[in-house]
């Protein structure tokens, strides 16, 4: 699994041009669901960006986490973060989750940031073309993953 997390001010998302969610203060989070990824993965990715210290403290530190702020998180599924460019010019996709695997693992993400403490989470639709409106903060933009090897080296 890979999360582009970026902080934001606000962030709302729309399907045919009809706003189906928004969040304040917090994390957009855009995830990719690879072939090997688990519900240990899911597990560990929420803990890991719920405590991540992203914020600002007192002492100009970045102290604070999602928790500690109360953030709220729109996850939006982004099938393209598993592309591998290796020769060519077009991305290969092979990667990738199965759509019914995937679609699961990224609602059980949304599921476990609940789980984790985070008060709103709220998702896209999953394999539809959305939009998506957001203030950065910063922009601040972190890359999260599971940390297990995603392309074999050859």
């Amino acid at each position: 699994m890979r999360i582009v997390a970026q902080k934001v001010h606000r962030a709302s998302l729309s399907v045919d041009n009809t706003e189906i969610c928004s969040i304040q203060e917090g994390l957009l989070l855009f995830v990719g669901v690879l072939k090997e990824d688990s519900i240990e993965d899911v597990q560990y990715l929420a803990k890991k960006i719920t405590r991540m210290r992203m914020w600002k403290g007192q002492d100009d530190k970045l102290d604070y986490s999602l928790l500690d702020i109360d953030g709220e998180v729109m996850v939006v599924s982004n099938f393209t973060l598993g592309a591998h460019i290796k020769s060519g010019t077009r991305p290969d996709f092979g990667y990738n989750a199965e759509k019914p695997v995937a679609d699961a693992l990224y609602l059980q993400l949304a599921q476990a940031l609940q789980q984790q403490g985070v008060k709103k989470v709220v998702t896209g639709q999953f394999a539809h073309h959305m939009h998506i409106d957001t203030l950065l903060d910063g922009p601040f933009t972190i890359i999260v993953d599971h940390g297990k090897t995603v392309v074999p080296v050859k």
